[in-house]
């Protein structure tokens, strides 16, 4: 009996550049409904955490951490796993922005999230304004932080796995082989950059 294996394809994994993310964050969005939606998304940008979790924190998931620094500890809702995220100034100074409005402090909420599906249809509007032509979601927002904010800037994929709150290192492993790919890219074009300059240099000689 002949056994066939087939192989599983690997979902490809959008996230943004730096310079996406600095373009959202510099843009001056005029309705306050767009800025908040776009700093609910850029919350998730540098936390990893998904639009449920974020939606769940209260201000009473914020800890000092074992470096004397403000953390998010929660579980995410999907893998009942915990999750334990430093907290870098960006977040902080949305979770300042945020601090006194009506809809966090009548609802116990850290953030006044918006539905997911409001939050889906205004993430369209925002990547329109800022010229992005990827799809803006949690999920892209999520890989964001895998990525952009954490493993290119030289975070082990250990500690990454674990703010990610994911029960293994395979998980996780999946957002260094895209980081693979753009080093793989980027290197090709410089290879034939190089690889001109030795033909001109054969011609030459």
């Amino acid at each position: 009996m002949q056994i066939t294996t087939s192989k599983v394809k690997e979902v490809e994994r959008v996230y943004l550049s730096e310079e996406e993310i600095q373009n959202i964050i510099e843009k001056d969005f005029k309705t306050e409904r767009l800025s908040l939606v776009r700093d609910i998304f850029l919350f998730s940008c540098f936390t990893g955490l998904a639009y449920i979790d974020v939606k769940n924190l209260t201000k009473s998931h914020i800890s000092i951490g074992i470096d004397g620094e403000k953390w998010i500890f929660t579980h995410r809702k999907k893998t009942e796993t915990a999750s334990k995220i430093p907290i870098l100034p960006v977040t902080q100074m949305i979770i300042d922005k945020y601090e006194h409005h009506p809809k966090s402090n009548n609802e116990d909420r850290l953030l006044p999230i918006l539905t997911n599906q409001k939050m889906n249809a205004y993430l369209k509007e925002i990547a329109g304004v800022c010229e992005i032509e990827k799809e803006l979601t949690f999920h892209i927002a999520r890989h964001t932080f895998a990525t952009t904010v954490t493993l290119t800037n030289g975070v082990p994929i250990e500690s990454v796995s674990k703010m990610l709150g994911h029960k293994n290192l395979r998980t996780t492993q999946h957002y260094a082989k895209v980081l693979d790919k753009k080093v793989s890219e980027d290197m090709q074009i410089l290879r034939n950059k190089f690889t001109a300059t030795v033909n001109k240099f054969n011609k030459a000689n």
